[in-house]
C-alpha cells in the first residue's frame, strides 16, 4: 500500500531542507529527490539523476539549490560536495536516439523510475520535481519547482545538469560547428544559425521540429529511427511538455510501461 505523508504545512521561508526534514521526522525517510536536465535540448542526451541526502547536512552543502540558479564554478563545486556527502544517488544517461524513439516525456517518466530503481537502498519517499512518475515503487509526490524548495531535489538537479553539460563540452570537440559547449544543445540563436548552414548532426534529436525543418532544407533523413508519433511539431522549452497538433502528447501510445534501451 502506498503511504501518504499527514498533512504538513512548510513555510516557504523555512529553507530547502525543510520538505524532506518534516518527511523524515514522520517516518518516511530516506527522502530521495529526482530530476533531469536536458528536457528541453534539442541535441544531445537527457540525464536523471535521484539522490538521497543526509539529514541535517545543510550546513555542509551550503548554496545548494536549483542547479539553474548556479553559476558553472559553483555547479561543479556542488557536484563534488554532493558526491562526496550523499548518502546514495544515481545517474542515468537516455541518448538522444531513444528520445526520438519513445519521445522526451516518456523518456523522462522511464529515466526517472530507473534512477530510483538503481539507489543502492529503497526510498522510503520520493520528491520529483514538477509532476508526478507513475510506477514508483515508493510513496511519492511531485513538487512544484522542486530543485528550489527540496534539498534532494536540488542536489539531483545538480548531478544531472553538471553530468550533461561534460557531455555536451565533449561533444563539442567532436562537432565544433554547433557550440554545444556553449549553449549544450539548447535552441539559442547561435544553435538555430548553426543548423541553417550545416543541418543537424548524429547528436541531434530528428524528433524535433527546428531539427526537422532544417534536415529537410539539407536534404537530410534521420541517422536513425525516429517514431511518427513522438514527433514535436513545436520546439520544446525546458520543463515543459512536447505536443503533437493536436495537443495530445507526444508520447508513444503504450510506452508508459516500456523499459528504454538507454545505458546509464
Amino acid at each position: 500500500m502506498i503511504r501518504k505523508p499527514p498533512r504538513v504545512q512548510v513555510r516557504q521561508t523555512a529553507g530547502i531542507w525543510a520538505f524532506e526534514a518534516a518527511l523524515d521526522r514522520r517516518g518516511f525517510g530516506p527522502v530521495a529527490g529526482v530530476d533531469e536536465a536536458g528536457r528541453g535540448a534539442c541535441a544531445g542526451p537527457l540525464v536523471v539523476a535521484s539522490c538521497v541526502l543526509k539529514p541535517g547536512d545543510a550546513a555542509k552543502l551550503d548554496g545548494l539549490t536549483d542547479s539553474k540558479l548556479l553559476t558553472s564554478a559553483a555547479r561543479d563545486r556542488m557536484y563534488d560536495l554532493v558526491l562526496k556527502r550523499a548518502l546514495d544517488y544515481a545517474v542515468i544517461v537516455i541518448p538522444n536516439v531513444e528520445v526520438d524513439l519513445i519521445g522526451v516525456h516518456v523518456a523522462n517518466i522511464e529515466g526517472m523510475r530507473r534512477a530510483v530503481a538503481q539507489l543502492g537502498a529503497h526510498p522510503g519517499y520520493v520528491l520529483t520535481d514538477g509532476f508526478p512518475v507513475p510506477g514508483l515503487t515508493a510513496p511519492n509526490m511531485p513538487v512544484v519547482k522542486g530543485d528550489r524548495v527540496a534539498a534532494c531535489v536540488a542536489a539531483a538537479s545538480v548531478l544531472a545538469k553538471v553530468t550533461r553539460d561534460r557531455i555536451m563540452t565533449g561533444l563539442h570537440e567532436e562537432l565544433p560547428v554547433y557550440g554545444f559547449d556553449v549553449h549544450k544543445g539548447y535552441s539559442t540563436p547561435e544553435h538555430a544559425a548553426a543548423l541553417a548552414e550545416h543541418g543537424p548532426s548524429a547528436q541531434h534529436r530528428w524528433s524535433y521540429a527546428n531539427v526537422a525543418a532544417a534536415a529537410r532544407r539539407h536534404g537530410l533523413e534521420p541517422p536513425h529511427r525516429v517514431a511518427r508519433d513522438v514527433v514535436a511539431t513545436t520546439v520544446v522549452q525546458n520543463g515543459s511538455t512536447p505536443q503533437t497538433s493536436g495537443g495530445r502528447l507526444a508520447t508513444r501510445r503504450g510506452a508508459d510501461s516500456m523499459i528504454t534501451r538507454a545505458e546509464a
